[in-house]
């Protein structure tokens, strides 16, 4: 099957962005490394002007539009990372740019987008109905509509990441990237297995979101049940009809994730390498870290495609992951409620060198009897092994305890 898109689209993309959109590093992790038994490069699109690859493909296809359709504006319909790029840019080129978003997307992000320069309207509950909204705005007022990966143009802009890879480390052997509605991986895809058909590539996808893979299955895009995830930049319930035919005829694998697993790599990327990934950007690790992707021993591009997360969401991952580290834990434990027995406590508990950094008291739940409480205590601990000598400690103290999850 033959597509519009070809290794001189990619091409003509790259050149039209050299200079304007940042040459992210794809440089080596030795930590990732020693985790998964890859050679693990990071390519670190979060460090894009806009936090995202996603610019990528709407200043290309921007800079696609003739005079008439500058003159006129453009449109378009995203909660986050690509009504960012398409305000930046559009801005930048002084095209007049409106985005419709959802009415609950997060205020920052409604924020960033008009700080970028774009006209923002809410409306609709989700995607797909500011979506909608966007389409017959485009039609009614002749605006271009610039949709954020359904598009020749916009493949091709994020298929530049493709050679980008190739050139920074042209020993590569696999690429492994997130898969929203396939504009991504589709344009690195073709533009990587056009150069050098020798590289793997592999897509993830949420769980919650599996659209593209329920496609390969289908045969043609379906439609999948809403869902929420902390990987929102992917969140998408239906493939492209452009996006499928490539990722059919160019990856070789698709593979999903678990929400705590994304968590987990979050936290990783922030600890071991100092990199900010939202849910989405730290997808393509996840699968790796956590054993989905058929790769070992191989060296191994990783996109870490955007860095634009709510630092309340960040706040919960990483308290989340320190409790599945088991540096953070919370236990409730019976004790008789009279002077000193709280003292008596925490005279075991400092033995141990563990450190309380919450309590709670409660002498009417949990089955307490009278003259007894029952008090939560959240510790920071140095692992699983200290949570388990703690909990022996206590316990040889004569003390009835669970740990609270």
């Amino acid at each position: 099957m033959s597509f519009p898109l070809t290794v001189t689209s990619v091409e003509a993309a790259a050149a039209r962005l050299r200079g304007a959109v940042y040459l992210s590093p794809c440089e080596h992790s030795r930590a990732l490394s020693e985790m998964t038994g890859n050679e693990i490069y990071l390519k670190l699109e979060n460090l894009q002007m806009t936090g995202s690859f996603k610019e990528r493909g709407a200043l290309n296809r921007l800079l696609t539009l003739d005079k008439e359709q500058r003159a006129r504006g453009v449109i378009a319909a995203s909660a986050g990372n690509h009504a960012q790029g398409v305000a930046y840019h559009a801005s930048r080129l002084g095209i007049r740019a409106e985005i419709v978003m959802p009415l609950h997307t997060p205020l920052v992000k409604v924020q960033a987008t008009r700080r970028h320069g774009a006209e923002v309207v809410l409306h609709g509950l989700n995607y797909d109905e500011a979506c909608d909204r966007a389409l017959q705005d485009a039609s009614d007022r002749g605006l271009t509509f610039v949709h954020a990966f359904d598009d020749w143009e916009v493949i091709a802009g994020q298929g530049t990441i493709g050679f980008e890879i190739l050139h920074q480390q042209p020993r590569i052997d696999a690429i492994i990237a997130p898969i929203g509605g396939g504009g991504l991986l589709g344009g690195i895809a073709c533009a990587v297995k056009e150069t050098n058909p020798r590289v793997r590539v592999v897509g993830v996808q949420t769980v919650r979101l599996p659209s593209m893979m329920k496609a390969m299955e289908a045969g043609e895009p379906v439609t999948v049940p809403g869902a929420t995830t902390i990987a929102d930049g992917i969140a998408v319930r239906r493939a492209g009809e452009r996006t499928l035919p490539l990722i059919q005829k160019y990856v070789d694998e698709i593979v999903t994730v678990e929400e705590e697993e994304i968590a987990s790599a979050i936290l990783i990327l922030l600890e071991r390498e100092k990199t900010l990934a939202e849910g989405a950007g730290a997808a393509a690790l996840a699968a790796l870290l956590h054993h989905k992707a058929n790769v070992t021993g191989k060296r191994v591009a990783v996109l870490v495609c955007g860095g634009n997360i709510d630092v309340t969401l960040l706040s919960r991952i990483i308290e989340r992951g320190l409790v599945k580290d088991g540096r953070l834990v919370r236990l409730r434990i019976h004790l008789p409620d009279h002077p000193g027995a709280l003292m008596k406590l925490c005279t075991v508990i400092a033995a141990q060198n563990a450190n309380i950094v919450e309590t709670n008291h409660d002498r009417a739940y949990y089955g307490v009897n009278l003259g007894d409480t029952v008090i939560d205590i959240t510790m920071e601990t140095r692992g699983l092994e200290h949570i388990e000598a703690l909990t022996t400690a206590l316990r040889g103290a004569g003390y009835a305890l669970e740990r609270v999850m």
